[in-house]
C-alpha cells in the first residue's frame, strides 16, 4: 500500500481529533495493548549470535530493528530461563536467572534497554504450572525439608488388592503420553506431572508456592519486562483428594483408541478448576500493584487457555474484580483446524470469541503459535495474506508468530532429527501427529547460508526447504511480498481510527467468502473481503450491507491479486480470485 495513502488517513485522524475534542478524550482512554500487535519470538530459533546453530539473546538484541520496522508493539519471548532442556525451557531449574546457551542476565538487561530506546516491549513467558525436577525446590521436596515438604504434588499411591502392587493414585494422563504420575524412590511417593516426566506439577494449595511464583513475576518486573504471558494456565489446580484421601479415576472420553494419548481419557478433574480463575486475579492484583508503586506503563497478563468460552471469559475479571487483560483467543487455530478453513468455520470462530466477550473487555486474536502446525500450512499458502489481513482487522490486539508475517510454512522434521519431547514419547510410526518440531525451524533471513540464522556448522533443527525464497532479505527487495502486505496492514492498523474504535461487523458470503466492516461515525469504513474457495467467485456486497457505497477503494491486496491499490471497484459485483483477499475503504 503506498504510504502516501497512509499519511492521509493519519491527517485525516488528527484533524478528526482537533475539531472534536469527545473524540480525542475517547482515543486516549485505550491503554497501549488494546490495540497492541504482539509478537511472539521462539529465542531458539529467531537469530544465533555466536554460532552454536541456537538462538540467544543477543541475536534477538541484533533484530530489534527489525520488528520496529515491522511495527511490533511488544515482543514476547518464549522461556528464557535456566533449564535442562527437556521441553526447551518450559521445565525450569531455576526461574531467577537465564539459560547459559541463552546468554546472561546482564544479556538480558542489554535487551531491555535496546528495546526500550526503539519503544518496544518485552514480554516474557511465566510458566507456572510446574518446574523441571532438576529444581532445588523440588530437591528440597523428595527431602521433605522444611517449608518444601508440600511444594508439590505428591501421594501415596494406591496398592492393586489383586496383585498386591503399589500403583499410581489415579489414572490421569500427561500430555506427552502415558501416566502422569511418576513414583519417587527417595520419598517413596508419586508426584504429578501433567507434561514430561521431569516437569512436577508445584501444589497451589500451598500458599508458599503462591507467593513464591509472584515473587518470581516481580523480580522480572524489576528487570524492566512490560508483563507475562502465562503458560499452561488450565492445568494449575486439579481436584482435592476425597474423604479418604484418594483421587478420582478420569472417564473415558470416547475420542481415541490410543490409550496412552492425554484425550483417551476426559480431563474434567485435572483442567479448567474454578480455583485456577482465582489464582489469575491474584497475579493481575501482582501487575496492578506494581504499576501503582512504580508507575510506567501497564504490566500485562495474558493468558494461555484453551478451553470452553464460559471458562475462558472468567479470566477477565468480573464486575468487583480485574483479572488478565488479554485470555488468549485460539478460536480461528481450533475451529477452521478441527472444521477446515472456510468462511464458515472462521465465521464460527469469530462468534464465540465475540459473542462471549464480556462488555467492556479487549478482543485479541490468535493464528499460531510454537505448539501448532504453522498458519500458512495449516490454512494454505493461498491464504496466508487472508489470515493477516484478518487479524489486523478483527478489533483488538493482534498476535503473530514469528515468521507468520512472511508466510513461512512447516520445515520437515524426520525421526531422526525430532527434537520435541511430545514426539520423542512415541515413536518412529506416530511421531508426526504430535510433533511440534516444524513450526519452531530457524526463522529465515536471508537465502544464505543457514537462512541467516546461523553461521554455525548446524542448526539444531533442519531450516524450512523454502527458505531460499521465503526470507526477510528476498520479500524485504521484492516490489510486493507476504511481508511488504504484513507491513502495510500494520501500517494502517495504527493509522486508522475506525481500526482502532470502531464497531464491527462481519458475515458469509456465497458460502465461502468471509466479509468483515469495521465502522465509525465521522470516519472512513474499512471492508476486508477475503475468497477461502479454491476457484473465483463473484460477490455483491450489498448482500452483506446496503448501506455501503456504490464503490469502494482498494487500498491493500493479497500477493496473488491482479487488482491495483487506489482503484475503485464495485460493491454490487466484485470479483475475487481463488485465495484473494482485499482491504477496501469508503473514501
Amino acid at each position: 500500500m503506498h504510504r502516501a495513502r497512509l499519511n492521509l488517513l493519519s491527517t485525516l485522524f488528527c484533524l478528526a481529533v482537533l475539531a472534536n475534542p469527545c473524540l480525542s478524550a475517547s482515543v486516549k482512554s485505550k491503554d497501549w495493548w488494546e490495540t497492541a500487535q504482539f509478537y511472539q519470538i521462539y529465542p531458539r530459533s529467531f537469530m544465533d549470535s555466536d554460532g552454536d546453530g541456537i538462538g540467544d539473546l543477543n541475536g534477538i538484541t541484533s533484530k530489534l530493528e527489525y520488528l520496529k520496522d515491522l511495527g511490533v508493539t511488544a515482543a514476547w519471548l518464549s522461556p528464557i530461563f535456566t533449564s535442562p532442556m527437556v521441553d526447551f525451557g518450559y521445565d525450569i531449574s531455576d526461574f531467577f536467572d537465564i539459560q547459559p546457551e541463552y546468554g546472561t542476565l546482564d544479556d538480558f538487561r542489554a535487551l531491555i534497554k535496546k528495546a526500550k530506546e526503539l519503544d518496544l516491549k518485552i514480554i516474557l513467558d511465566f510458566v507456572p504450572n510446574h518446574s523441571s525436577d532438576e529444581n532445588e525446590w523440588f530437591k528440597k521436596s523428595v527431602k521433605r525439608e522444611k517449608g518444601y515438604e508440600d511444594y508439590y504434588v505428591w501421594h501415596d499411591g494406591k496398592v492393586n488388592a489383586e496383585t498386591g502392587k503399589r500403583e499410581p493414585p489415579s489414572n490421569w494422563l500427561q500430555a506427552f503420553r502415558g501416566s502422569a504420575w511418576e513414583w519417587n524412590e527417595e520419598r517413596q511417593q508419586y508426584y504429578l506431572h501433567q507434561f514430561a516426566v521431569q516437569q512436577a506439577d508445584l501444589n497451589y494449595r500451598n500458599p508458599l508456592v503462591v507467593e513464591q511464583m509472584k515473587r518470581v513475576l516481580r523480580y522480572w518486573l524489576d528487570l524492566g519486562v512490560a508483563g507475562f504471558r502465562c503458560d499452561a494456565v488450565p492445568v494449575l489446580f486439579e481436584i482435592e483428594t476425597d474423604e479418604n484421601g484418594q483421587y478420582a479415576d478420569e472417564e473415558v472420553s470416547g475420542l481415541t483408541d490410543d490409550v496412552d494419548a492425554r484425550n483417551y481419557l476426559k480431563s474434567d478433574l485435572i483442567e479448567n478448576r474454578v480455583e485456577t480463575i482465582d489464582m489469575a486475579y491474584q497475579w493481575r492484583v501482582v501487575m496492578d500493584d506494581y504499576q501503582r508503586i512504580h508507575g510506567g506503563d501497564t504490566r500485562v497478563l495474558l493468558i494461555e487457555t484453551y478451553a470452553p468460552p464460559a471458562y475462558t471469559m472468567q479470566f477477565y475479571g468480573n464486575r468487583s474484580v480485574e483479572g488478565a487483560h488479554l485470555p488468549f483467543n485460539f478460536n480461528l487455530i481450533t475451529g477452521p483446524a478441527s472444521d477446515g478453513v472456510s468462511a464458515s468455520s472462521i465465521k464460527t470462530a469469530v462468534d464465540s470469541w465475540l459473542n462471549n466477550l464480556p462488555p467492556g473487555r479487549t478482543a485479541n486474536w490468535v493464528i499460531g503459535n510454537h505448539d501448532q502446525r504453522r498458519a500458512a500450512s495449516r490454512y494454505g499458502a493461498a491464504n496466508a495474506d487472508a489470515m493477516n489481513m484478518l487479524v489486523m482487522i478483527l478489533p483488538g490486539a493482534s498476535v503473530t508468530y514469528q515468521g507468520e508475517e512472511l508466510a513461512m510454512t512447516d520445515g520437515e522434521i524426520s525421526w531422526e532429527d525430532t527434537q520435541d519431547p511430545a514426539a520423542c514419547n512415541s515413536n518412529a510410526d506416530i511421531y508426526e501427529q504430535f510433533t511440534r518440531d516444524p513450526s519452531r525451524t530457524p526463522f529465515q533471513w536471508t537465502s544464505g547460508t543457514n537462512a541467516g540464522f546461523s553461521t554455525g556448522q548446524k542448526t539444531w533443527l533442519p531450516l524450512a526447504p523454502d527458505y531460499a525464497t521465503v526470507n526477510v532479505e528476498t520479500e524485504s527487495s521484492a516490489e510486493r511480498s507476504h511481508l511488504k502486505i504484513y507491513k502495510a496492514l500494520v501500517e494502517l492498523r495504527k493509522a486508522s481510527t475506525t481500526l482502532q474504535k470502531g464497531s464491527t461487523k462481519y458475515g458469509v458470503l456465497k458460502e465461502n467468502v468471509f466479509v468483515v466492516k469495521r465502522y465509525l461515525s465521522g470516519s472512513e469504513s474499512i471492508v476486508y473481503v477475503a475468497n477461502l474457495a479454491s476457484k473465483g467467485i463473484t460477490v455483491d456486497l450489498y448482500e452483506f450491507d446496503k448501506t455501503l457505497p456504490t464503490h469502494l477503494n482498494l487500498l491493500i491486496r493479497s500477493l496473488q491479486s491482479s487488482k491495483k491499490e487506489n482503484a475503485l471497484f464495485e460493491v454490487y459485483e466484485l470479483s475475487l480470485a481463488a485465495g484473494e483477499a482485499l482491504v477496501l475503504s469508503t473514501i
